[in-house]
């Protein structure tokens, strides 16, 4: 036998094992970048010696058979995976390939995000909910109808007078980003093991056998395709099928494009990598396909995937690395934090050499030792974190990692909450781990915003002894500040203007820069405008407390334990008699006020206020703030540099206003 037979001998057992692994158990032994890499590397070497081609490559087929514990169903079409392009080069020939087969000199794409979930196949039968099924092995899946009726994305009928006998519909079940953040968040609570990752998360939630555990999960079903109809009356193209599924009820990307010729569709791929982490779910690329229907019939398919369609893929968001040592770092809140230290790798787009561990129980749970090959995920701002220890390529053993039992900063003994994951330094006023990072937070842009100051000159001031508080800020001089290594006079200045200036501020702001456990910007803004005095909110039990939006038993218990410690109480006074105040009325919402029941989005440069203080301006005359553009936002407030928001909300047809008129608007409310 050949080497070259050999390659792809064992090139197709081990892309078989990790295939067996990634569908079948759920537990992928190797990234999606090492996945590709392989595939490419078996597809190039089949390509150039057919004669050699196995049966049994993954080229030939689409993933593995269900578990017996679902029953199968069969696809009447089958469910195909894409073939891949990696540049703009791919994408080029791509078109230039299809429109050769047609005879065109030209392609037009629909181009949308690759969503990065779970496949799911929904069968309706005179526009009742008939089955659901995952995807399987493209040909035969799993049987989850009752879960999928738990998600509210998925209509058990279509909103139609005659729907056809039989309509396949297909798409992807995900799990948006900040509702998997807030999931993970619980179940740290209950002291339970958190997801990796929103994709993992779906899948697990979609294989539950108690349709009742799968309801508590917040799920989101997408479709992006018909599958098998009978007696159906389509549309002649993808982009207004898509459309057409909108009108039955089901959800859509809100970000797909029609692109004329292959230089349009990559463009719209690096507009999408610009806004890939503001998107709110996770993508992993974008799907090309040829737009029209009549084209994609004449095109056809090759044995695993359609000739018409592609998938222009994104930098890797997993890598394989190894684990070279492991930090444990103290923060605000004082909870101890494992940090992985890498050998660099590249990685979404950066390279990356530390990774959170989160807690013990995530150590124990990875089995994940110094020495071993791990893969390292990032996506979007999320911090880069292991998913998963390489134990099967251990050559030697390897020791357990050993969490301290004292503190790294102070040798305080730590301790552990029975109803939460994090261990603890208690010692918060006497551990300079936590006195730096309570510094750090107050100074934030967000909270207090004392521009001039930062980590640097903060933990210098720490470290001589001229801070060790917050309220120590306030007695800083021009002179004393001039005398540091480094600092000058102008910076001396810059830094006393600016925590002068802080002196005058909103109460949510101080809220949120007092640092309380688990009370974020939002939390912040809800008890200002709940309780509308400091001193109310102080002096709140825990079922006024739980009365607020966003404020259960957990984050009420922290805020009460909060202003019941005397060095809090006296902290906050020592910071109000140095001069610290706000206008209470700014902190009360218009009833009735000229933005109520709107959703706004503020982008681009201001000039007469910041992006912040117009977002302030707008809750407190009734209307809410959002972070990107939806078919939810009522209003773009946009100024110079506007960018992809403008763009998008142009798209969606949402009323857009310059400052000038912003401010128009709020003078009107005066009156």
């Amino acid at each position: 036998m050949s080497a070259v037979a050999d390659e792809i001998k064992a090139l197709v057992a081990k892309l078989d094992a990790w295939s067996l692994a990634y569908h079948r158990d759920d537990n992928p032994i190797a990234s999606d970048a090492e996945y590709d890499r392989e595939l490419k590397r078996l597809r190039e070497l089949e390509e150039a010696n057919p004669d050699l081609l196995l049966p049994t490559s993954p080229t030939q087929r689409v993933g593995d058979k269900p578990l017996s514990e679902f029953q199968s169903i069969a696809h009447k079409l089958p469910m195909l995976s894409l073939d891949n392009a990696f540049s703009g080069e791919d994408l080029q020939a791509f078109e230039e390939r299809n429109a050769a087969k047609l005879s065109v000199s030209e392609l037009c794409f629909c181009c949308e995000p690759k969503l990065d979930g779970v496949a799911l196949s929904l069968v309706y039968e005179n526009g009742i909910l008939k089955h659901a099924a995952s995807r399987g092995d493209g040909t035969v899946g799993e049987d989850i109808t009752h879960n999928a009726r738990t998600i509210a994305t998925v209509p058990l009928r279509l909103p139609v007078d005659n729907p056809p006998p039989v309509l396949e519909v297909r798409g992807e079940v995900v799990i948006p980003r900040a509702d998997f953040a807030q999931m993970n968040e619980r179940l740290i609570a209950r002291g339970e093991s958190v997801f990796q990752n929103p994709r993992n998360a779906a899948a697990g939630s979609l294989r539950q056998l108690d349709p009742r555990m799968t309801a508590t999960r917040p799920l989101v079903f997408m479709a992006y395709s018909v599958g098998y109809s009978e007696q159906a009356s389509l549309p002649g193209s993808h982009r207004e099928t898509l459309n057409f599924l909108n009108e039955l009820g089901f959800k859509t990307s809100d970000l797909i494009e029609r692109a004329s010729g292959w230089e349009a569709a990559e463009d719209y791929v690096s507009r999408i990598l610009e806004q890939r982490d503001n998107i709110g779910v996770d993508i992993d690329g974008v799907v090309i396909k040829v737009d029209s229907y009549e084209q994609q019939q004449a095109l056809g398919f090759v044995a695993r995937a359609p000739r018409w369609a592609i998938a222009r893929k994104f930098p890797a968001q997993e890598e394989v690395t190894r684990l070279i040592d492991v930090d444990f770092q103290v923060g605000r809140t004082g909870a101890v934090t494992p940090v992985a230290r890498l050998e660099p790798v590249f990685v979404g787009g950066v390279t990356v050499s530390n990774a959170t561990l989160h807690n013990a129980d995530e150590i124990a749970r990875l089995d994940v030792r110094v020495g071993d090959e791990v893969i390292v995920r990032r996506a979007g701002d999320v911090i880069p974190q292991i998913v998963r220890a390489l134990a099967d390529r251990r050559t030697t053993p390897l020791q357990k990692i050993a969490f301290p039992t004292n503190c790294p900063d102070c040798d305080s003994t730590l301790t552990r909450d029975l109803e939460e994951a994090a261990v603890r330094c208690e010692n918060t006023t006497g551990c300079p781990a936590q006195q730096k990072a309570a510094l750090e937070h107050y100074v934030s842009r967000k909270a207090m915003d004392i521009d001039g100051v930062g980590e640097k000159l903060l933990h210098q001031l720490f470290d001589e002894g001229l801070v060790s508080s917050v309220a120590d800020l306030y007695t800083l001089s021009h002179d004393r500040l001039a005398d540091l290594e480094r600092m000058g006079s102008k910076s001396a200045q810059k830094a006393v203007s600016a925590i002068e200036a802080s002196k005058k501020t909103e109460l949510p702001r101080f809220i949120y820069a007092l640092g309380i456990r688990e009370v974020g910007e939002a939390t912040a803004r809800n008890l200002s405008t709940h309780f509308g005095t400091l001193e109310l909110l102080m002096q709140a039990s825990r079922e006024l407390l739980e009365e607020v939006d966003d404020v259960g038993p957990i984050v009420a218990a922290h805020i009460q334990r909060f202003f019941a410690r005397e060095q809090n109480r006296s902290l906050i006074q020592q910071l109000l008699d140095a001069g610290l105040h706000w206008n209470t009325h700014d902190n009360q919402v218009v009833a009735g006020g000229v933005m109520s029941g709107q959703t706004w989005v503020v982008t681009g440069k201001l000039e007469s206020m910041s992006r912040d203080e117009a977002g302030s301006l707008i809750r407190r005359h009734g209307g809410q703030t959002a972070g990107s553009v939806s078919k939810k936002t009522d209003v773009l407030l946009a100024g110079p540099g506007a960018g992809s928001k403008l763009s998008k909300a142009e798209s969606l047809g949402i009323k857009i206003i310059d400052e000038a008129s912003f401010l128009v608007l709020l003078e009107e409310a005066k009156q």
